[in-house]
């Protein structure tokens, strides 16, 4: 790939954002070069292996960023075709139609969107249909109206889940079929078809799928763009700054390290769409300062950065009376006190199911749950009976709360862990007093921070977002409605750093809804 060649959009970054928009610009026959940091992921056993996977982080970035005491964490992120979706767990949520407007909070207020609900729902539908989601539009109360129907039908509950699903309506709570991105077909009984690419397995949640049956960018977006002749794609490239003319208003450059030849060569382009992470995307802005712009690129309003979000998030693990054989446990919701609750004011946030816990990843936890668990349960036995929760909750975007580089260019990430938190406690005390009525044991809610890189919260990246917000005024933010930014003529950031606030479900489905939105400004704009 010739650095002097010229193309009509270079997107850096393959994961929600940027591979969603490069399937979108696909078909405009524009000439795209797509340029991704790392290589394909190898496939192979240890894919579905927990020890590889979460005990020894096999597949995580092998570098180390700082936090506020200058201390070295290793971030949950990954560097491949797909991006950090290669991972996830494919839970594809819709924000509510109050996270787009000003949401007061025990500790303060997230901020409205310059976008409505409205705006983007037409998005999140073709953003479903896209993903293969399987849901039902109607069991969620805190849902928005959707134009149309999930493509596909939501995943059956195994029988110990469909327990617990009927145990919640017993209290007169409202459980949900978690909608989730999967290419599988169902029988009348929930099983996969003899000719599913999904096989109904234990391994969804935070495992890489060796069918490509999970909903990754790689697999719906960024292979089929790759089949149009005016697309092609860099691997191993590594972008370390952008270069502007004089006048400070256009991109000329984009300046990569590639793996592969171990050189330096710069790409351009009409039109450069940044996609790195929110992390990432803001080093690179920062990274690219000049004399136009000291304090890095788009970034005149000093937002670049600031405004880091993570979700306050709990993985807890029940311990059923009755053993849990289910494999497939990713399909239940639970979103009543989203809102808030009687005794509440204020938001609580979500509650949903996590992959079954294994032995290995029981072991991972050994020292750590030894006095709570064990002698009377072995953890082979702890893993047969074992229910997982993900609690999520919003985290609030503070000024503060920021991604800085250093001269030496190291990344180093400061956040207040306190931040937002009361919520959160009071969705954990929730769903603690539930235990006894759900068929578990009362006493046992252990906390599986396997799910969190070990009970670091600063290094759980793996829903981060703000750091490159969107807005109307250009004194408060970095992007205009469109996500190009105030200060370049041709710079766009879409991935989730776009986001002013980040509600308490996953972030992913905003983001590919909103790269197909900004997808179709692109495309009108390119003519």
């Amino acid at each position: 790939m010739a650095g002097d060649q010229h193309y009509d959009v270079i997107i850096i970054g393959t994961g929600a954002g940027g591979g969603t928009l490069a399937h979108r610009l696909a078909p405009t026959g524009r000439r795209i070069l797509i340029l991704e940091r790392g290589g394909y992921l190898p496939r192979e056993r240890d894919n579905w292996d927990s020890t590889a996977v979460f005990v020894k982080g096999k597949y995580r970035a092998p570098e180390f960023w700082y936090d506020k005491h200058g201390k070295a964490f290793p971030p949950e992120v990954n560097y491949y075709v797909g991006g950090n979706t290669k991972f996830y767990g494919a839970a594809l949520f819709r924000l509510r139609p109050e996270d787009f407007g000003e949401l007061r909070h025990h500790d303060g207020v997230s901020p409205g969107w310059p976008i409505r609900y409205e705006d983007i729902e037409p998005y999140y539908t073709q953003a479903e249909h896209l993903y293969l989601v399987h849901g039902h539009h109607g069991e969620d109360p805190t849902e928005g109206p959707a134009g149309a129907q999930y493509a596909y039908p939501p995943l059956e509950h195994e029988p110990r889940i469909q327990q617990l699903s009927d145990d919640l309506e017993k209290a007169g709570l409202h459980p949900f079929h978690l909608p989730i991105g999967v290419n599988l077909t169902q029988d009348d009984r929930g099983r996969a078809t003899h000719d599913s690419v999904c096989i109904r397995c234990d391994r969804v949640d935070g495992f890489p799928c060796l069918l490509g049956a999970k909903s990754d960018a790689q697999v719906i977006c960024v292979d089929p763009a790759l089949k149009h002749d005016n697309v092609s794609m860099v691997t191993g490239a590594h972008v370390r700054r952008l270069e502007t003319d004089t006048t400070g208003r256009t991109v000329t450059g984009v300046v990569a390290e590639l793996d592969e030849s171990g050189t330096t060569e710069t790409f351009s382009a009409d039109l450069v769409v940044v996609a790195a992470g929110a992390v990432n995307s803001a080093v690179l802005l920062l990274r690219s300062a000049n004399d136009k712009h000291p304090g890095g690129l788009a970034n005149s309003s000093d937002v670049v950065g600031r405004h880091y979000m993570r979700h306050n998030n709990l993985a807890l693990m029940a311990v059923s009376k009755e053993p849990n054989p289910t494999s497939f446990q990713k399909t239940l919701a639970l979103h009543d006190w989203y809102l808030g609750a009687d005794d509440w004011d204020y938001p609580l946030g979500g509650i949903q199911m996590l992959g079954k816990s294994d032995a290995d990843q029981i072991h991972g936890e050994a020292p750590r749950w030894a006095g709570a668990a064990a002698p009377d349960m072995p953890f082979e036995v702890l893993a047969h009976h074992a229910v997982d929760f993900w609690l999520c909750g919003e985290d609030l975007p503070l000024p503060e709360s920021r991604v800085t580089v250093d001269d030496d260019g190291a990344v180093h990430l400061t956040l207040d862990e306190k931040n937002n938190m009361a919520g959160l406690k009071r969705l954990r005390h929730k769903l603690q007093d539930m235990l006894g009525h759900l068929g578990m044991h009362e006493h046992r809610l252990l906390s599986h921070s396997i799910y969190l890189h070990k009970g670091m919260p600063i290094g759980a990246t793996a829903h981060q977002a703000g750091t490159v917000r969107f807005g109307d005024d250009p004194r408060s933010s970095a992007l205009d409605v469109n996500c190009k930014a105030h200060d370049l003529d041709n710079l766009y950031v879409v991935d989730t750093s776009f986001f002013p606030s980040i509600g308490a479900v996953n972030p992913s489905l905003t983001a590919i809804a909103n790269a197909l939105r900004v997808g179709d400004h692109i495309a009108a704009r390119l003519g």
